[in-house]
């Protein structure tokens, strides 16, 4: 599909996104909007949120995407226990040749599962923060570059909060989407079951459909191509300005949030097969996008104020602008 510079068409791009897509469906029953959230994401060169209770396929879904893209997987266990260099590696003594040694930790992989992220101390959530926003790693004053394509695919479990550390607004604001897997359905449960019937391994696997981590770059240099007008500009920024208006918001998007918008509303474009992104696309991505950055008042709480019902709202508030 690509060419022999590497480089990928608007179309080929979202051809190889329905590949990748319809790989991953074939071992996890997931709804597509789902996966295309997440795939969202990894096209703008961002990470996910996952918030989901336990069982309903997190980690298979991320080894799963670590697979069609043909990338290093790793998988990090957040404990309470967790300590930084156990995140980002550290320097062992080499008795043998007199001198310290860098291990590298976890972190050092493409796609990095950071499961039950919330289940660990402050400290450690911090040595994350640095890797997602900068894409390196400092251990004792020595900066390490992380490989590239990097993600990482973070859940947390919102049905035992005993003994859990709530992420930080700073620290939630880096994820480009949070969304949720959730419960199959009817069929989608029963499908589970004739899958898991139908094979000898417990853990169904997808196959690969990018062939290097340069083909996965090409694809996410796509995004970069796709064409705004100005007035879509202009929408973008006046959804974020609204949520920071709105009497049931405490905090609203910050200038990151907009960039992640923008950045993320292309990527959409480029997932449709178009070269020009849309006010239809900005609608299709706000919720995932932006609602785990908003702040509720402590009254919207008590009402019972759902963070999606505000972005909803402000969507419908803003006038939409026609793009030629």
């Amino acid at each position: 599909m690509s060419t022999s510079t590497g480089e990928f068409t608007v179309q080929e791009a979202s051809e190889r996104c329905d590949q990748i897509i319809e790989e991953i469906q074939s071992a996890v029953i997931a709804d597509r909007d789902f996966l295309e959230e997440v795939l969202l994401a990894i096209l703008a060169e961002g990470h996910v949120l996952l918030e989901d209770v336990p069982g309903t396929g997190k980690t298979l879904t991320a080894m799963s995407f670590s697979s069609a893209f043909g990338l290093d997987f790793s998988r990090i266990q957040f404990t309470p226990d967790l300590l930084p260099n156990d995140v980002s590696g550290t320097n062992i003594y080499n008795e043998r040749d007199n001198q310290f040694e860098f291990q590298p930790g976890p972190i050092f992989g493409n796609v990095i599962l950071a499961d039950e992220i919330n289940r660990a101390p402050p400290k450690t959530q911090a040595a994350l923060l640095e890797a997602m926003q900068e894409k390196q790693v400092t251990i004792e004053g020595e900066t390490r570059q992380l490989p590239e394509p990097f993600f990482v695919i973070a859940t947390q479990n919102p049905v035992e909060q005993e003994g859990t550390f709530p992420l930080p607004e700073a620290q939630v604001d880096r994820f480009f989407v949070k969304t949720s897997l959730g419960y199959p359905d009817d069929e989608g449960e029963l499908e589970i079951l004739r899958r898991r019937a139908g094979r000898t391994e417990s853990t169904p696997e997808s196959g690969r459909v990018m062939d290097s981590p340069e083909e996965v770059q090409a694809l996410q240099d796509v995004v970069e191509t796709v064409q705004t007008d100005e007035d879509l500009l202009v929408y973008l920024k006046e959804i974020c300005r609204m949520t920071r208006e709105d009497h049931r918001v405490r905090t609203g998007v910050s200038p990151r949030g907009t960039q992640r918008l923008f950045e993320c509303t292309r990527a959409r474009a480029v997932i449709e097969g178009r070269d020009y992104a849309t006010p239809d696309d900005v609608k299709k991505i706000a919720k995932p996008v932006l609602s785990h950055r908003l702040v509720l008042t402590p009254e919207a709480e008590v009402n019972d104020v759902e963070k999606d019902e505000v972005v909803q709202d402000v969507l419908d508030e803003v006038p939409v602008p026609t793009v030629q």
